[in-house]
């Protein structure tokens, strides 16, 4: 057993590599977490999520001729990893390749088995949402509400032979959609608001016609100012000229 954090590191990478799938990688990986100094154990997490996630990366791209099943088992590994680290966003897009990844097939292949039911959709959508993730909440209630018969958006049309379970899940994923879409919405327009407040106070010296004419008004207001006390002065060294004149 390595005993150095960088030989733990080293051995968890060639489990990965070695495609050890399987609860005993993932035991060594939780084992990896345990430790009494805060700080370390922050620092190991970190370093663990950023090696996870570049495996994960490597491998998901080199599994394209595996069979559907060892694609899902290599899915679910890494849920799974990504769930014990804390990496929510990881974890969740990875639930979601999935989740689609079983609805082409079971399209294809009519394998029932592969088919994800409302109560699959309707815990991802609220964990989506859940954890901020509403465009993420958003893509999965479309593909939730097409598989489930969704036939409006605003109206539910369910098939006669939809369940009152996919009903309730319909109804269910159709609020948490319009959540997502309003969250979507204000965020948008807060960052646009922002961006225009930057945008107006960085311009407004330069182009506010306002701004212009008052700067305009000072300043000649400012240059007549010089003038008429140019002026006084002429006429009061004038005036002393004079009086040195007559004495």
């Amino acid at each position: 057993m390595p005993h150095s954090a960088e030989e733990q590191f080293s051995h968890l990478r060639s489990l990965i590599h070695a495609r050890s799938f399987n609860d005993t990688t993932l035991g060594f990986l939780e084992s990896l977490l345990v430790s009494k100094d805060v700080e370390s154990a922050t620092e190991v997490r970190s370093t663990l999520t950023q090696l996870l996630r570049s495996e994960s990366l490597s491998i998901i791209h080199s599994i394209a001729l595996k069979t559907l099943h060892q694609k899902l088992l290599i899915l679910d590994f890494f849920v799974r990893a990504f769930a014990i680290l804390g990496d929510v966003q990881s974890c969740l897009a990875l639930r979601y390749e999935a989740l689609v990844l079983r609805e082409l097939k079971s399209a294809t292949a009519s394998c029932e088995w592969l088919q994800v039911s409302s109560v699959e959709w309707l815990n991802f959508v609220a964990d989506a949402a859940h954890n901020g993730f509403h465009s993420v909440a958003e893509k999965a209630c479309e593909n939730a509400l097409s598989c489930l018969g969704r036939g409006n958006n605003d109206v539910l049309k369910p098939a006669t032979d939809t369940s009152s379970q996919n009903l309730s899940a319909i109804r269910e994923i159709t609020r948490l959609k319009n959540s997502a879409m309003a969250s979507v919405a204000s965020r948008s327009v807060q960052v646009q608001a922002v961006e225009y407040l930057k945008r107006k106070t960085k311009g407004q010296q330069k182009s506010d016609p306002l701004y212009k004419e008052e700067r305009s008004l000072a300043s000649t207001s400012f240059k007549n100012g010089i003038k008429k006390q140019n002026i006084r002065k002429f006429y009061e060294h004038r005036s002393l000229l004079q009086i040195n004149d007559e004495n």
